[in-house]
């Protein structure tokens, strides 16, 4: 069978067997920001057609910095549609699913994991991304999961290891005592940073908060932007972020699903050799 010639360089790289594998590999996505759309577009660029990517928020001005899909022209607009259109520029070819939802904890028996072969975590909120991660192992698929981006400027300090291994990040550690209060006994492979850097002074309102700008720049009567929920607001403070940090995390998190989707290929040829 001829090679799509989208993907002739990966398969110098891999061979076809692997590129077989990947175009099999069935992947969902929680959470297509600053991280997880680059876990999106890596994938997509090597080889994995079915993609589902899960988010309930809309284009802000401020995403520009560090999200794939974000653009000045597409402010107010679903983010997984927007990526979902990129993502098919890309390879007009491959299964995109956007769904245009958040994953609650409460509804958490609505998802049934088990036809993806990962999930990607890539959740900011800290308990709906504690009861994914619970899921995901309860249903027995492999997940692995973005810990805090945000506030980090060294590349050079991003670190791949178990989540029990992590130090330094304080979204791990926060994962790390929730995970344990709820008699966790599991285990999964995470992206996070041991740079500890100091917050950045900015100007500040008189209340001494930084609050985001994205409530005053808009699209009038647009109505994903009327139903998504408002993220920005519901945080008591607004992080700083940078996409040479954020796209690092997700090429991290997609090399941890391609390594492993090659990984796996490799062996199944083994034992059937034996």
């Amino acid at each position: 069978m001829a090679i799509n010639p989208i993907f002739q360089r990966l398969e110098l790289l891999t061979g076809t067997d692997a590129l077989d594998a990947l175009g099999s590999t069935n992947v969902i996505i929680f959470g297509v920001g600053g991280v997880g759309s680059w876990v999106a577009d890596s994938l997509v660029r090597t080889g994995i057609h079915n993609i589902t990517i899960v988010d309930s928020d809309t284009v802000c001005i401020t995403n520009i910095n560090r999200q794939l899909q974000a653009s000045t022209k597409n402010i107010g607009k679903s983010k997984v549609e927007e990526l979902k259109r990129k993502l098919l520029e890309i390879n007009p070819k491959a299964n995109v699913k956007a769904l245009l939802k958040v994953y609650d904890k409460k509804e958490r028996n609505d998802w049934d994991l088990t036809p993806y072969d990962y999930v990607i975590d890539a959740i900011d909120s800290l308990s709906h991304k504690v009861d994914l991660l619970k899921n995901a192992y309860e249903q027995k698929v492999t997940v692995f999961s973005s810990m805090g981006a945000a506030n980090r400027l060294d590349p050079t300090l991003i670190q791949i290891k178990s989540i029990w291994d992590t130090n330094v990040c304080p979204l791990a550690r926060l994962v790390r005592k929730y995970l344990r209060k709820d008699g966790f006994l599991g285990d999964f492979k995470c992206v996070y940073s041991e740079e500890n850097r100091p917050l950045a002074r900015v100007t500040s309102p008189k209340d001494g908060s930084h609050k985001c700008v994205c409530s005053s720049v808009g699209t009038p009567g647009n109505q994903a932007q009327a139903d998504a929920k408002d993220w920005c607001h519901d945080k008591a403070v607004i992080p700083g972020s940078a996409v040479h940090i954020t796209a690092t995390y997700g090429n991290f998190l997609a090399g941890l699903v391609i390594q492993d989707v090659i990984k796996k290929m490799e062996e199944h040829l083994e034992l059937s050799q034996v």
